[in-house]
């Protein structure tokens, strides 16, 4: 019998987030598996076995839920935001090429959600109107130089750039070298967007200028959007500000 897996967005965490194609799935399948506080978003089914494992635990978490789905199951795998983005998809994928042969025969289906930077996105206006991209902070499976260079590659190139995975208890120093670098290709004027929680009961988003932005009001649960030179900010009496990148490109570079 040859089982199935999904592998779920669940958006940026509350449930009006979550598309129809994913809800479906999560009610399809006899097991889920996931990092233990996206499986506590995911109201409890009769019959509907759960299995959580810690952060860290990418790749055996992906082949455990491989393995379920081999056995014949039906299973959805659970994954923050969208699970294609600095998630789950990718740790699939990547047990699927280097594992058995039967991996390959399952039916695997991605199901997309929002992702943090479009949530934080459209509660400030529009940051990612124009071109942008996206790193991870995070020097766990790649190099902190890499990420240096890129860094300089996306500011110096004029990306909007989000910052995913900007602090955590056991690189605390990495955004604000992360803030200085940038600060050398931008403007101190440069907007830079902190969301934390958005989707949640304790969201928060704030704007600063790039020459005043500092580590303080970041964590884990924070997705940082550092405009180019051709993000505004449109002051609003009252309420937060629209923060946007005009669709067409000013700036021409020498």
């Amino acid at each position: 019998m040859t089982g199935r897996l999904a592998v779920v967005g669940l958006g940026p965490g509350d449930a009006r987030y979550l598309t129809p194609e994913a809800g479906a799935a999560l009610a399809d399948a006899q097991a889920l598996y996931g990092y233990a506080p996206y499986l506590k978003r995911v109201p409890p089914r009769p019959g509907q076995a759960r299995h959580a494992s810690d952060n860290r635990e990418e790749r055996a978490r992906a082949a455990a839920a491989l393995k379920g789905a081999a056995a014949g199951t039906r299973v959805a795998l659970v994954s923050g935001g969208d699970p294609g983005v600095f998630a789950m998809a990718a740790a699939v994928c990547e047990e699927i090429e280097h594992g058995p042969e039967s991996w390959r025969a399952l039916d695997l289906a991605v199901v997309p959600g929002i992702t943090a930077m479009l949530a934080v996105a459209a509660r400030i206006g529009a940051p990612l109107g124009h071109d942008f991209c996206a790193l991870s902070l995070s020097d766990n499976l790649k190099p902190w130089e890499l990420i240096e260079r890129r860094l300089d590659a996306a500011a110096g190139a004029g990306f909007v750039i989000a910052l995913y995975n900007p602090v955590s208890r056991a690189r605390p120093w990495q955004l604000g070298k992360s803030l200085e670098r940038l600060r050398r290709h931008l403007p101190a004027v440069t907007p830079v967007v902190f969301g934390r929680a958005i989707g949640r009961p304790d969201e928060s988003i704030s704007v600063v200028p790039l020459g005043e932005a500092d580590t303080a009001p970041a964590d884990m649960a924070t997705l940082i959007i550092v405009g180019s030179r051709d993000t505004r900010v449109i002051p609003r009496a009252g309420k937060t500000p629209l923060v946007y990148t005009p669709r067409a490109a000013v700036e021409v570079s020498a």
